[in-house]
């Protein structure tokens, strides 16, 4: 099976390093010195790993045959293909492969169906699931532990727990009517209890004989 591990940049310097956008979680097996890696598009590879470092915590890569600028400018956006057993699991069992991941349904903790996973985007900041609903629209979930609680590949599903307005755009408008109503709740209490307490120093001050906060 084939997996999209990296992503090529724009080249490094004069000598033929490019950066590469990582996306795997295994860049040390993955893209390590003497990799084969497949490409897309394809007429670009294969491609061997020479070398890899990391400078500025990006991964720069030299490849065989690729020695100077202007050849590794011109492997910009080429994605590296890795040949992956199938039955092969990530070490670490919150990780998953993308291909353990697809086609998987997408439920509600009360066990709604919102659809099935078609896509993965694989993000700087974090990954995305592309999900197909029902009615054959899409909707982003983003692949965070806040939102997506719990991967079940033995049910083949994928349980969240959506905050308003990632699913139906509606909710989001009905949570912000909301908190403004609370807002101006809080704001009208504050300003009750300001008067209250500015009602009480005037009159612990009158009996004191003394000013109140209330006065000028």
């Amino acid at each position: 099976m084939q997996l999209v591990v990296a992503r090529i940049g724009r080249a490094h310097g004069i000598k033929g390093e490019v950066t590469v956008e990582v996306r795997t979680d295994e860049p040390e097996l993955r893209l390590g010195p003497g990799a084969v890696l497949a490409t897309e598009p394809a007429a670009t590879g294969p491609l061997t790993i020479e070398t890899g470092r990391v400078h500025s915590g990006r991964l720069l890569l030299r490849f065989e045959g690729v020695r100077d600028r202007t050849a590794a400018e011109a492997l910009r956006n080429t994605l590296l293909i890795a040949e992956v057993d199938p039955e092969e699991l990530p070490e670490d069992p919150e990780e998953f492969y993308d291909h353990q991941l697809m086609d998987l349904d997408v439920v509600l903790a009360d066990g709604t169906v919102i659809g099935r996973i078609t896509e993965i985007t694989h993000l700087p900041s974090q990954d995305l699931f592309i999900v197909e609903r029902p009615d054959g629209s899409e909707v982003m979930i983003p692949f965070v532990e806040e939102i997506v609680s719990e991967i079940d590949l033995e049910e083949q599903r994928a349980v969240i727990t959506p905050p308003p307005g990632l699913i139906d755009e509606s909710e989001a408008v009905v949570a912000s009517s909301r908190d403004e109503a609370d807002e101006e709740a809080g704001e009208a209490s504050a300003r009750e209890e300001s008067g209250e307490a500015s009602a009480r120093d005037e009159a612990a001050g009158e009996a004191s004989g003394e000013p109140g906060k209330g006065d000028a």
